[in-house]
């Protein structure tokens, strides 16, 4: 009896161009399956093939730490990724919590449209909207969301029209009583843009926390820090990243020595 011929994987590494510039899909050589995305020769994300619950970005482990449904969402939890390249983190919670919702936004429809046929065995279970991330913040229908999630850079920034006050309330309009609203910052020494930030989050939400590694928090590095914003207390599972700090909005906005997630007055 003839074996039938094996279907041959298809190659998706090399250089596409998108509506922002150029994608790059390149293959990790220690790891099957695993690729990552650069954008403009920026690395974006990660993705492991067959794998989708693997997270190797810190900061989308750190983002994992304030989503627990059943707890902090509930179990079919509706969740906006605004900031979707390869769609990682939506994949992640689409496969680990089925009951869920998933929706990435990205602004790149080229972009949108590779990342869904090179890594569409992970990305079944996820919708992408293609829309500029601050519209479709405005557009969508009032408490109809449990979880935001904004990673949107532009360079090593993200682009003034999401870190404002009328953003936020937007935000916290389609955000259902209890969700969470979490944002990817990069920041330099002091703090300058999630101090910033946190000071329009708290004009809109009760409580908002930061989590980082320490010396991060204390204003000595650049990299990424994940602030989370909600009107409920916000709860963090430090077993996500057992070596991060975890300061409340208000610590960082005052100077206080105090980690407790405190409300604001």
């Amino acid at each position: 009896m003839r074996r039938k011929p094996r279907t041959q994987k298809k190659s998706i590494t090399g250089a596409f161009p998108v509506d922002t510039g150029t994608a790059t899909i390149i293959a990790d050589d220690l790891r099957d399956g695993g690729y990552t995305l650069e954008l403009n020769r920026v690395p974006s994300s990660y993705v492991v093939l067959g794998a989708p619950e693997v997270l190797t970005f810190d900061y989308m482990q750190w983002i994992t730490g304030f989503i627990s449904p059943g707890d902090t969402v509930p179990s079919d939890f509706r969740a906006v990724h605004l900031g979707g390249a390869a769609c990682t983190l939506p994949a992640y919670f689409a496969h680990r919590y089925p009951q869920s919702h998933q929706t990435a936004v990205e602004i790149d429809r080229k972009l949108a449209q590779l990342v869904r046929w090179a890594f569409h065995e992970n990305l079944e279970p996820v919708t992408i909207r293609c829309a500029e991330a601050r519209a479709f913040t405005h557009a969508c229908q009032p408490r109809s969301l449990d979880v935001i999630i904004r990673d949107v850079f532009s360079g090593p920034s993200t682009p003034r029209p999401l870190t404002t006050v009328e953003f936020f309330r937007a935000c916290a309009a389609a955000l259902r009583p209890g969700g969470i609203y979490i944002a990817n910052i990069g920041d330099r020494q002091q703090l300058p843009n999630t101090r910033a930030e946190i000071a329009g989050l708290l004009e809109v939400f009760s409580y908002a926390v930061a989590v980082a590694p320490p010396a991060m928090l204390d204003g000595h590095e650049y990299g990424n820090v994940i602030v989370a914003a909600s009107n409920t207390p916000l709860v963090f599972d430090a077993t996500t990243a057992p070596s991060l700090a975890v300061k409340d909005g208000t610590t960082l906005l005052d100077g206080a020595s105090t980690r407790r997630l405190a409300r604001r007055d």
